[in-house]
């Protein structure tokens, strides 16, 4: 019998897995590269997790749940750059070659061998609140659009507005620093369509026709990303006879919403009805989706998520890590929505678009 805490394919992936899926985009190395010496591309990817070293051990110092934080810290940037530097000698070693996926995952254990849990803790509660502040005015602005399409396009202009609150971005992390984020104003700078990847018509034609019975969104980070981007295109599928299940991350990892952080924003944003804005929340279902990464391996989720979303007929996978540099390219059993912001220029580059650029993939399987 396998433990409930075992993690197991995502029950929507093509099968046979093993032929059909990997968890990265960007192929970091082909079979005829040698093994001894790292390639272009990975050297570019260690560079950017270089590049996030400095803001990573800012946000650790500040970590006032950890005694000697700032010492440990210190001892952070020193291990794990010493280990993205060992990948430029060998890309071998630490289990490599290197990808998305093991990057991110050393990062946080070196994090979490050190103490510490939760180094973004105190920015995503403080852009929690704020959002949360805002998201009725964002309800109301898209319930006054009548218009199907153009609300469907509004809503998901404030997903990509939204998931521009990216702490794992270098550069992005700086300019959060500096002045912060008007979700109002994303909404506005977003880029002009076509977009790199744009279905955005072929998803809306299909929006009115008919709806989906159910949906499992995989959710990426906290603050205005969550609650004013994606809780608003829920609660319009909701409101659409959709049952929603929301998928987000077991343990933290940079700025993404964690289960029980998911569990507590529902729970500030319904009324005393129970409802969003109006509408009932009796079809909204959160999971735990037993990751701990800002990307997914979508072969090792919970099993309570199994349970939840094996009769799903749309998936979506939002977010950069989730959504674009671990499963663009990603096929299920039903339809499929890829949804993100392009906040890497080496993804912009492999896409053949701008950086903040947008990705909207829909992906229909013929019923």
């Amino acid at each position: 019998m396998e433990s409930a805490s075992e993690l197991v394919p995502f029950p929507l992936l093509m099968t046979p897995i093993e032929s059909n899926y990997r968890a990265c985009t960007i192929p970091y190395r082909f079979p005829s590269d040698n093994p001894r010496k790292p390639t272009p591309t990975e050297l570019s990817w260690i560079d950017i997790l270089l590049n996030s070293v400095p803001s990573f051990r800012k946000r650790a110092e500040s970590d006032t749940t950890v005694p000697d934080a700032h010492i440990r810290a210190e001892k952070f940037a020193q291990r794990y750059t010493e280990i993205l530097e060992d990948f430029k000698k060998d890309p071998e070693s630490h289990g490599g070659p290197p990808d998305g996926i093991i990057l991110c995952r050393l990062r946080e254990q070196v994090l979490r061998e050190l103490g510490f849990r939760d180094i973004f803790k105190k920015v995503k509660d403080e852009e929690n609140t704020k959002a949360i502040s805002l998201f009725g005015d964002v309800v109301r602005l898209n319930d006054a659009i009548e218009d199907d399409g153009k609300r469907i396009e509004n809503l998901v202009r404030g997903i990509f507005a939204g998931n521009i609150f990216d702490l794992g971005s270098a550069q992005l992390a700086e300019i959060f620093a500096r002045d912060g984020m008007s979700f109002l104003a994303s909404c506005q700078n977003i880029v002009p369509r076509p977009w790199v990847i744009d279905d955005l018509d072929t998803f809306k034609v299909r929006w009115s026709k008919k709806s989906w019975k159910k949906a499992v969104i995989f959710v990426d980070n906290s603050g205005a990303d969550i609650v004013l981007g994606i809780l608003p295109f829920a609660r319009e599928l909701l409101r659409h006879g959709t049952q929603v299940v929301l998928a987000a991350n077991d343990l933290p990892s940079i700025n993404d919403v964690t289960y029980p952080e998911l569990i507590e924003i529902i729970a500030k944003l319904k009324d005393e009805n129970g409802q969003l804005m109006g509408v009932d929340t009796s079809n909204l279902l959160i999971a735990n989706s037993g990751n701990d990464l800002p990307v997914i391996d979508l072969t090792m989720v919970s099993q309570e998520l199994v349970y939840l979303a094996s009769d799903a007929d749309l998936v979506v996978l939002e977010g950069m890590g989730r959504g674009i540099e671990t499963n663009l390219y990603a096929q299920f059993k039903c339809d499929s929505l890829k949804i993100g912001m392009v906040k890497h220029q080496e993804v912009a580059q492999f896409l053949g678009g701008r950086l903040y650029d947008c990705v909207f993939k829909y992906n229909e399987v013929s019923s």
